[in-house]
């Protein structure tokens, strides 16, 4: 485990260096660059049968029940987590699945009405892409957004305005969830993923889910606990580099970084935030090679809408 030393300047400096946006990674990709709304499959994972025989099982296992339509919005985390969660979500359900993820964002990037000052547009805000898709799930995955860098944040930021933060922040929760409502309806419910330990200010994030989880309960949402999937089982709120491999990485050693030491990586050494085991570029992309962490974290979320729906 790394020692957490992570408040000194040099570590500070070299995380506002990836993003200045408290969503490091996003790097200096313009919104025109950012990939839009995607249905791209990501590799079939080492252990996984074909998706004609997973969706057989799945449709034999609830024959009254469609397949459901998700809908997956969020910033660099699920810019990076796309592909995997759809191949989860195609797997196991026999979802219908679309992804409109940019990186850098935040809440109020995908409510309507931001214009100018967004870096989502027009067409790819959560209310637009709802009454076009008609998902029964928008899944909603959002670090926070600690710095500022997002126009629509109008410069409030954790480090110099905390309660206002705060207080924009659950403001923005309330507004999304009843756009996202009000275009469609009763049929579509938001999926809140609750995020991993922040390295630099763990009690933000805390606070951040304990948004999330109030706001599911005020409008019939539902929780993802994937952050818990990424933290040591003593303390959900403690960042580690590297966790005990699970059952699952051990028998598929792509998965289990140091098989000899029974440890895996969720991140790289100089990324902190992100769980993709490539660097990340300048033009954000769906992780291109095969994370625990993302595994982890997009298998927690496909299984919370697997139970909503059994």
């Amino acid at each position: 485990m790394r020692k957490r030393n992570l408040w000194s300047a040099g570590v500070l400096a070299g995380l506002l260096l990836l993003g200045a946006c408290g969503d490091p990674g996003s790097g200096d990709a313009a919104p025109a660059d950012l990939p839009g709304a995607t249905d791209r499959a990501a590799p079939p994972e080492p252990s996984a049968s074909s998706s004609a025989t997973t969706r057989q099982r799945a449709a034999r296992n609830a024959p009254d029940k469609p397949a459901p339509k998700v809908l997956y919005l969020g910033d660099s985390l699920a810019m990076e987590n796309q592909d995997v969660l759809g191949a989860q979500l195609k797997d196991r359900l026999g979802a219908r699945y679309r992804s409109a993820p940019y990186s850098g964002t935040t809440l109020c990037d995908y409510l309507d009405g931001t214009g100018e000052d967004s870096l989502v547009p027009d067409k790819d805000k959560a209310a637009a892409l709802v009454r076009a898709q008609r998902p029964d799930y928008v899944v909603l995955q959002f670090w926070g957004n600690a710095w500022g860098y997002t126009p629509c944040m109008k410069g409030i930021t954790y480090d110099k305005q905390r309660d206002k933060y705060f207080d924009r922040y659950a403001a923005d929760a309330r507004r999304l969830a009843a756009q996202i409502r009000g275009a469609g309806g009763e049929r579509t419910r938001v999926v809140w993923v609750l995020q991993g330990p922040d390295a630099i200010t763990p009690d933000r994030v805390r606070r951040v889910n304990a948004i999330y989880e109030a706001q599911a309960r005020a409008s019939g949402g539902l929780v993802a606990d994937a952050g818990k999937a990424v933290a040591p089982g003593a303390d959900r709120y403690t960042w580690v580099e590297k966790l005990p491999c699970t059952a699952y990485e051990r028998q598929h050693p792509a998965y289990c970084t140091e098989q000899g030491a029974g440890r895996t990586a969720l991140h790289l050494d100089d990324d902190f935030l992100h769980f993709c085991l490539a660097p990340t570029t300048a033009k954000s992309r769906p992780c291109p090679v095969r994370s625990p962490g993302i595994r982890r974290m997009t298998s927690v979320v496909a299984e919370r809408v697997a139970t909503d729906l059994r």
